[in-house]
């Protein structure tokens, strides 16, 4: 649906111009549509059956039932250098150090950015009568498609129908 990308792209506007700490911009942006969302699915729910994670399949399928889907993500975030404690350390240190789903450990000042761009986007497609939902695993699988290059990321996927396909699950 037309309508649907349009919404995406000014979601995207919205997490791209959303305010940051210090005036430092890590925050990165792609939107997905078409075929690739059906390849998402796909992953999302082996990702869920390789690991014995669970919800991956259900959120898989919201995926496959989507029109498109917004990554939020932060890339190469430095520190703030509050020495502020809020990631667990006494001092801030180098992000990135170590690997899972997601690099980390990132600052919690930058994950609020990240935070508050997720707000601007799915504010705008609450406004626009979008349904949507954040969802941390279109985020892991989409990073370990090489969809987005991000360090941290969540999707956001959107879909307009006559009942709100990401509640009741």
């Amino acid at each position: 649906m037309e309508g649907i990308q349009v919404v995406a792209s000014l979601m995207a506007i919205a997490a791209r111009t959303a305010p940051k700490a210090a005036g430092k911009d890590f925050v990165v942006v792609e939107t997905l549509d078409g075929n690739v969302l059906q390849e998402l699915a796909d992953e999302m729910l082996a990702f869920g059956e390789r690991t014995g994670k669970a919800n991956f399949d259900r959120d898989g399928e919201n995926v496959r039932r989507s029109e498109a889907v917004v990554l939020v993500g932060i890339k190469d975030a430095k520190v703030a250098g509050l020495n502020c404690g809020a990631c667990g350390f006494d001092k801030c240190l180098k992000t990135n150090t170590f690997e899972k789903e997601f690099s980390g450990p990132q600052c919690a000042y930058r994950l609020l950015d990240m935070g508050i761009a997720l707000g601007s986007a799915v504010k705008i497609a609450s406004d626009l009568n979008v349904d949507n939902r954040i969802m941390y695993r279109i985020g892991v699988v989409a990073r370990e498609m090489g969809l987005i290059d991000a360090d941290f990321v969540m999707g956001i996927p959107l879909s307009a129908t006559g009942k709100n396909i990401y509640f009741d699950r």
